[in-house]
C-alpha cells in the first residue's frame, strides 16, 4: 500500500508492534498497473493538504481482523478522517479496527479476473458499506461490461451512477465521494472538476503545460516588441 507521509493519530500507539497482514498474490499486468499508479498519483497529489486522507490500494480489505471470510485486495481506495500511517503499519485495511469502511474503492479490469470486479466484488463492496464502488477498464469493455462503471450506496443498496459518453469519446460520471469526475479518456483514468472544468494533471502535464505557457508568454512579448516597433518606425 502507498500513500503520502502526514501527522501520526492516535489510531495505532506503536505502528512497529502492529501485525501486519500479508501481502496478496497480483498477476502482472502493465496496463492496469499503470492506471493505479495513475489513480494513486492524481489523487494524492489532489489531497496533499489534508494530513487525514489515504489514498492507496493493494493490501487486503476484511471486515475484522479474526474473520474467516477470504479477504479481498482493493486495487484503490479513498478513506476520509482516518490516520494514514496506521492503516499502512497494517499492511491492509480491517474496517473493524479503523471503525469505517473505504470511502470509495475502484477496481481497474484485468483479462483473467476482469468478471469478478462487477459480480463478486461488487457484492463483497456492498456487504462492507463501502459508499462508492468504481470499475475502469482501459480496453474500453473487453473485461468488464462497460469501460467505466460506477455504483453508489442508497438505501442499502447500490444504485449505478449516471455515466455520459461525449461526442469526442470521453466516457465520465460523478463522484460524490471525491467532489469531481471519473474519466476514461481514450483509455485512460483521469479526474476533473464538475461541470466540465480542468482536468487533474499529472506531473509529466504540469511541466508540459507551464513550458506551453512560457512560450506563449515570450511570443507575446516578442509581437508586443514588433508592434512596438513598427509604430515607431511610422511615426519618422
Amino acid at each position: 500500500m502507498t500513500t503520502r507521509d502526514g501527522p501520526r493519530h492516535p489510531q495505532a500507539d506503536d505502528h512497529s508492534r502492529v501485525e501486519q497482514l500479508p501481502d496478496p498474490v497480483r498477476e502482472p499486468d502493465m496496463q492496469q498497473s499503470e492506471q493505479i499508479f495513475r489513480f494513486r498519483m492524481l489523487l494524492g497529489t489532489h489531497f496533499a493538504g489534508r494530513d487525514d486522507v489515504l489514498v492507496s490500494g493493494g493490501g487486503y480489505l476484511q471486515g475484522a481482523a479474526d474473520s474467516e471470510a477470504e479477504s479481498i485486495a482493493p486495487d484503490c481506495l479513498v478513506v476520509f478522517g482516518v490516520d494514514p500511517a496506521a492503516i499502512l503499519a497494517r499492511n491492509g485495511y480491517v474496517i473493524g479496527e479503523v471503525g469505517k469502511p473505504p470511502d470509495l474503492v475502484l477496481e481497474v479490469g484485468t483479462r483473467s479476473k476482469g468478471r469478478q470486479d462487477y459480480t463478486v466484488k461488487r457484492d463483497v463492496y456492498l456487504g462492507y458499506g463501502v459508499p462508492e464502488y468504481w470499475r475502469f477498464d482501459h480496453t474500453g469493455g473487453s473485461y468488464h461490461v462497460s469501460a467505466l462503471a460506477g455504483d453508489k450506496l442508497v438505501d442499502c443498496e447500490y444504485s449505478p451512477v449516471e455515466i455520459a459518453h461525449e461526442p469526442d469519446g470521453l466516457i465520465w460520471g460523478h463522484s460524490e465521494v471525491l467532489g469531481l469526475d471519473l474519466c476514461w479518456d481514450t483509455g485512460d483514468l483521469r479526474f476533473r472538476y464538475p461541470g466540465g472544468g480542468e482536468f487533474l494533471l499529472t506531473p509529466r502535464e504540469q511541466r508540459a503545460s507551464r513550458t506551453a505557457e512560457a512560450s506563449r508568454a515570450d511570443r507575446a512579448e516578442v509581437r508586443q516588441l514588433r508592434e512596438r516597433l513598427e509604430e515607431l518606425e511610422r511615426g519618422r
